[in-house]
């Protein structure tokens, strides 16, 4: 029996085609931004803080991730300057969208008079709740994927045959390591709610997204096939080791310095 992939076109409007990635990036945003609103709202944070940082930090992210990809694959860019921009063709990196977004952060925050540490640790669960729900859409196109491996490796896994059904490309099945990052982030979320109730200081929720994103990514982007290379390995590898490197020691900094920084609960 054929087995036919999941069709990534959500709705057809005559030429117009929506698409099933783009409504999952949406919802996961939509999400991610009714949780900020209320945490913020807790937290003393005016009341359109994230409603008007995200009309700036979403179009900003997405065009540095395609900024960070075409950078990086520019042997091919170079020589095919009308597809800089072709962003339908795929091509977008997640960490060019989280540096883009924590820029725009930054700047947004020094014009509103507010404390960058406060505003991202709120937002930290919702950006990698929102990355975690976003995977999905790589697995509706049938991107993010691993290494060639049999039906029967997969079937070991105790996996839903839908999953199993969409990682069969051109006769071959692949790894679903779009499934171990969602799994990774969403598990990530949790660690990060039950991390504030436990009271860090300003700034080490964040810092704690960046390094348990990092970790995840560090291994899961070993087993991917479409890498960006940089001399023996992944881009997103050489950077997670930098970040996780950075929040570490920034934590440490911080707590041997015995800064008297406020905690996350304070008001």
């Amino acid at each position: 029996m054929t087995v036919q992939p999941l069709n990534p076109v959500a709705i057809q409007l005559g030429p117009i085609h929506i698409y099933w990635y783009g409504i999952i990036i949406a919802c996961g945003a939509l999400l991610g931004l009714m949780i900020a609103m209320r945490e913020g709202n807790k937290r003393g944070l005016p009341k359109d803080t994230y409603v008007d940082l995200i009309m700036f930090a979403v179009p900003i992210a997405v065009v540095c991730a395609r900024i960070y990809y075409v950078a990086f694959e520019w042997s091919f860019y170079s020589q095919h300057p009308s597809q800089i921009i072709a962003v339908w063709n795929g091509g977008i990196a997640i960490y060019g969208a989280l540096i883009g977004g924590a820029a725009t952060t930054i700047v947004f925050c020094r014009l509103r008079h507010l404390s960058f540490w406060k505003v991202a640790d709120v937002i930290a669960p919702s950006v990698i709740l929102g990355q975690s729900l976003g995977r999905w859409g790589n697995f509706m196109d049938q991107q993010a994927h691993g290494g060639p491996t049999t039906r029967a490796a997969l079937d070991a896994m105790h996996l839903p045959n839908f999953i199993v059904n969409q990682m069969l490309i051109n006769g071959t099945y692949y790894i679903p390591t779009f499934l171990y990052e969602s799994v990774w982030d969403f598990a990530g979320f949790i660690l990060l709610l039950i991390l504030r109730r436990v009271n860090l200081r300003r700034g080490e929720l964040f810092l704690s997204y960046f390094i348990w994103y990092s970790l995840g990514r560090s291994y899961i982007e070993g087993l991917r096939t479409d890498s960006l290379m940089l001399g023996p390995l992944r881009v997103s590898q050489w950077l997670a080791v930098v970040l996780i490197i950075f929040g570490v020691g920034l934590i440490l900094f911080w707590r041997v310095k015995k800064e008297k920084r406020p905690y996350y609960l304070d008001a």
